[in-house]
């Protein structure tokens, strides 16, 4: 389905979730590099408010680092693949896991990625994102490295998750579906129908849920088997949000 065939569902019926990065905002070639318009933040504030709050960010980023890209925008958000949420956006967020990564975790991968020029990696704390969009065709080789990463710290039974152009090694019991379904247990999203857009298969279990649950998922710059359709670009998905909210 083509984003000009998408369904445009009336703001009053939905309960709608966003990814942020290659969804709404472009990628770009660090997550510091990104763009976010003062139009973008405009609209997502009336979104909200026309969605009467049933909004809410489902990012890989943290929430600190959601309020400080859409700053003074404050929204319901849900962060690093759901172990961060906060329900109301006078609220605290909230951490929904006390274990964290080990520093000597850290440090290993370091010294794995010196051997990987270009590539480089975030510490979220409980998950390590590693990037390599600037390190050339390694996608192979360093899948098998982070794959014996995680085999020497067996005993955090860390899961290692493939993105686009970024491999998240985490901490297991937390992912965008659960961070999904968690918000639709509670007002003002419980009751609407779930839409969930993104745009990597790291994002499969929120396209999951939100289906299960009786609802709409869409991705973002290439079409995902069973999804309800796809845009091609996030530019696509502003002029649908701003269609859904008029």
């Amino acid at each position: 389905m083509a984003a000009r065939d998408i369904f445009v569902p009336k703001a009053e019926s939905i309960s709608l979730f966003l990814d942020v990065d290659g969804t709404l905002i472009d990628l770009a070639p660090t997550p510091d590099a990104v763009i976010v318009s003062k139009a973008l933040i405009e609209e997502l504030s009336m979104a909200a408010s026309r969605l009467d709050g049933a909004l809410a960010l489902v990012s890989g980023r943290p929430i600190d680092e959601l309020d400080r890209l859409f700053s003074p925008l404050r929204l319901r958000a849900s962060g690093i693949h759901g172990a961060e949420i906060r329900y109301s956006p006078l609220e605290a967020t909230r951490s929904l896991t006390s274990e964290r990564l080990p520093d000597a975790a850290w440090i290993v991968l370091q010294q794995l990625l010196d051997n990987f020029p270009g590539a480089f990696a975030e510490n979220k704390g409980v998950s390590f994102a590693v990037h390599y969009n600037l390190a050339g065709p390694i996608e192979g080789e360093l899948f098998l490295e982070l794959q014996r990463f995680i085999r020497r710290f067996a005993q955090f039974e860390l899961e290692l998750v493939a993105g686009h152009l970024v491999f998240e090694i985490k901490l297991p019991g937390f992912d965008k579906g659960s961070a999904i379904r968690r918000f639709m247990a509670r007002a003002p999203f419980a009751g609407r129908r779930p839409v969930f857009i993104a745009d990597d298969k790291m994002d499969r279990p929120g396209f999951e849920t939100v289906l299960a649950l009786g609802g709409i998922a869409f991705s973002v710059g290439s079409e995902m088997a069973g999804l309800s359709g796809s845009f091609s670009q996030p530019a696509g998905v502003r002029a649908w949000l701003g269609k859904v909210t008029a």
